[in-house]
């Protein structure tokens, strides 16, 4: 461990807009306390949750000023008291929920700096030949598709999916199990530049939502939704976008389909109409956050090289801002990764 007693850290003060962050070269290094590990950060991604920490969220009290970022992988460079089975030099991928505190970057300083403390009970042994930058894109994104999609067991081969919001985290994760998986992927993004890498993923068709309605789109190249038939339709939209995209996912299920929900980003309180959901029987499943096994299973996936999370870029700690002010404005495919 340096002797140093402060560190970088990328810092939030108030809640309100970006500028509300900043970088701070002397921020106090953390120490390992009863049950926790000091490890020293390799990478940290960010995820749209950033986003929503530092403008606020009703009901959750954050403690300021506080170091944001949930998702982090790094080495141990510190044991605590009663803490056993880890040493110095381990290589880490941390689950960002706290046993006992809540979520990193949140309740808790997070990953956005040199140094982070954590619970030993939060550590999993990362395999050699996965990186940093890549165990670190997995919790909050892959981790939630992966529970979302093979946990749940809710995609099947031949399947016919819409995945909304496709170029994101989530998204670009979904894309690349359902396709796995066997299934026949819809993907939906805003830009030309974004349906391109989603085909590039494997994408059997993707939409600029912009300019093509989704719903639409389904009925037309699919038949309508039948009462009393299995035809028309797609099987499975994958939605946590919520918002005004919620009625549109109704309309292009097919009698027996699926609406996956793991998050609501554009709204958690749209307008519904359940008709569809009991003429069509339609199932609605939600899917919550993700468990170690989920990221277990991931970093061997990455390991044996089935799968690679996709990674927009990694910026420094100087420009964590500017990577953030990226996945504020949706201007990312796959991840932002730090490397403090």
């Amino acid at each position: 461990m340096s002797a140093t007693t402060t560190m970088r850290a990328f810092v939030l003060r108030q809640h309100g807009g970006l500028d509300n962050l900043e970088v701070v070269t002397q921020y106090p290094m953390p120490s390992a306390t009863e049950g926790h590990v000091v490890i020293r950060v390799g990478a940290s991604s960010f995820n749209y949750h950033d986003v929503f920490t530092v403008r606020g969220m009703p009901g959750i009290k954050v403690p300021l000023p506080v170091i944001i970022g949930l998702d982090m992988a790094g080495e141990v460079v510190e044991l605590g008291p009663g803490v056993t089975g880890w040493k110095p030099g381990d290589r880490v991928l941390v689950n960002p929920v706290h046993p006992q505190k809540g979520l990193m970057g949140e309740m808790l300083d997070g990953g956005m700096a040199e140094y982070c403390r954590v619970a030993a009970a939060q550590l999993l042994r990362m395999p050699d030949t996965v990186t940093f930058e890549e165990a670190a894109s997995l919790p909050v994104a892959y981790g939630t598709a992966h529970r979302m999609l093979l946990t749940h067991k809710t995609i099947k081969q031949g399947d016919r999916v819409v995945i909304l919001g496709a170029s994101g985290g989530v998204g670009t994760g979904c894309v690349i199990l359902c396709k796995m998986l066997g299934a026949e992927v819809i993907a939906c993004a805003s830009s030309a530049t974004k349906l391109q890498r989603l085909k590039e993923l494997g994408a059997d068709h993707v939409l600029n939502y912009q300019e093509v309605d989704f719903s639409k789109w389904v009925i037309d190249t699919y038949g309508k939704p039948q009462r009393r038939s299995y035809e028309g339709g797609v099987d499975v939209v994958i939605n946590f976008t919520g918002g005004d995209t919620w009625h549109p996912s109704l309309r292009c299920v097919k009698r027996g389909g699926s609406i996956l929900v793991c998050g609501a980003t554009a709204g958690y309180d749209p307008p519904e109409d359940l008709r569809y959901i009991w003429t069509f029987e339609l199932k609605i499943i939600g899917s919550n956050s993700f468990y170690n096994e989920d990221l277990t299973a991931l970093m061997t996936m990455v390991a044996q090289g089935t799968f690679k999370p996709v990674i927009d870029c990694v910026l420094p700690l100087t420009q964590a801002l500017e990577g953030l002010r990226m996945i504020q404005e949706r201007e990312v495919i796959g991840k932002v990764v730090i490397k403090p």
